[in-house]
């Protein structure tokens, strides 16, 4: 190893899923943080997760990330370089693995957030996440972990890459008198338009879905949003996945590959939303459907992980990053809690 270590670990942050049926109601409480919402939108809710046997992948797929990860820092020479993960909404929870950190002697960390493009609710409410968990470690006695996160990933090669090979998986799975006519359909996480980041999550969603398909030599696609949480009156961004499927079916569409490009991995979320609801919609209407792979622990995306981790440990190797203060809380969006949560990236 270098002989100045910047950094004593790496912490890998989520969303959190529920690991059985007993944890289902009490890992909404977590999500929801008080809100009080709909008795009967709740039980939906519920149902999401009980079609599911009360398991979200999210977990065994972020220890698989983390696991890959462990194997890239060891192959560069940082074998002796721990990762901690820690989920916002289910255990292991944030503040559990900060004092973790904290107890093992860590004093700096890079941080790596399971979200590929920026708002608030995908990446600026964990980074608070992560500084309250920190505080709350400085409170009851621990020494403070600083935590620096990597920059965006949202165009990096092994993202592209991994999107478009599963992507053209997808598309041959498709019957073949329809294969050449299908239209790649790029989902993502919808957010209120006025959340914090609101524009800069759609650019960059763009910016990812226009990567995947220009790799693949595609011009036909088209972004669109799932899971739309909130109140009917409040604007959320659009066209939803389902009414978009039936709106384009009807002007002669003919075949379709749903990429959930806005999620890293194949969640409840994903499963329920596209492998059930964007399904059915699908089979209603006569219109043939594929789905996309999430980046799951693909070796692509698990080597772009390892990358963007040892760039930030190289910036820093002759200095120190400086403290950066946490940023400042939005006001809260009411509304219903989505299938799993309110964040692109979830469980």
């Amino acid at each position: 190893m270098p002989a100045h270590r910047p950094f004593d670990a790496v912490l890998v942050v989520s969303f959190g899923g529920p690991q059985g049926p007993d944890d289902i109601r009490p890992f909404l409480a977590n999500v929801l943080r008080g809100r009080r919402i709909p008795p009967e939108r709740l039980e939906e809710v519920v149902g999401h997760y009980e079609h599911f046997g009360g398991v979200s992948p999210l977990t065994e797929i972020t220890m698989k990330q983390a696991d890959g990860l462990r194997a890239r820092l060891a192959a560069a020479g940082l074998a002796g370089l721990p990762v901690f993960v820690g989920m916002r909404n289910w255990h292991p929870l944030l503040p559990d693995t900060v004092k973790q950190m904290a107890d093992a002697g860590v004093k700096r960390a890079i941080g790596f957030i399971c979200a590929a493009q920026r708002s608030y609710s995908s990446c600026t409410q964990y980074k608070q996440n992560v500084f309250d968990a920190r505080a709350e470690t400085v409170q009851g006695g621990g020494a403070d972990v600083e935590v620096t996160f990597v920059e965006d990933w949202h165009l990096h090669d092994g993202f592209i890459d991994t999107n478009a090979r599963h992507v053209a998986a997808a598309m041959a799975a498709l019957p073949a008198g329809v294969r050449d006519r299908a239209r790649i359909v790029f989902t993502a996480h919808s957010i209120p338009e006025s959340m914090t980041g609101a524009a800069r999550y759609q650019v960059q969603l763009q910016q990812s879905a226009g990567a995947v398909a220009e790799r693949l030599g595609h011009t036909d696609w088209a972004l669109v949003y799932q899971s739309r949480s909130g109140r009917p009156e409040d604007p959320w961004l659009g066209p939803d996945v389902c009414d978009y499927l039936r709106d384009e079916h009807a002007k002669g569409l003919e075949a379709v590959v749903l990429c959930p490009i806005g999620f890293v991995c194949d969640h409840v979320e994903v499963l329920y939303d596209l492998d059930e609801e964007a399904a059915q919609v699908c089979a209603e209407v006569g219109l043939p459907m594929t789905r996309a792979e999430a980046a799951n622990d693909d070796p692509a995306f698990l080597d772009l992980i390892g990358d963007v981790v040892l760039k930030t440990w190289k910036r820093y190797e002759g200095t120190r990053p400086l403290t950066i203060a946490p940023p400042p809380k939005p006001e809260r969006v009411e509304g219903p809690p989505p299938a799993r949560g309110t964040r692109a990236g979830g469980s």
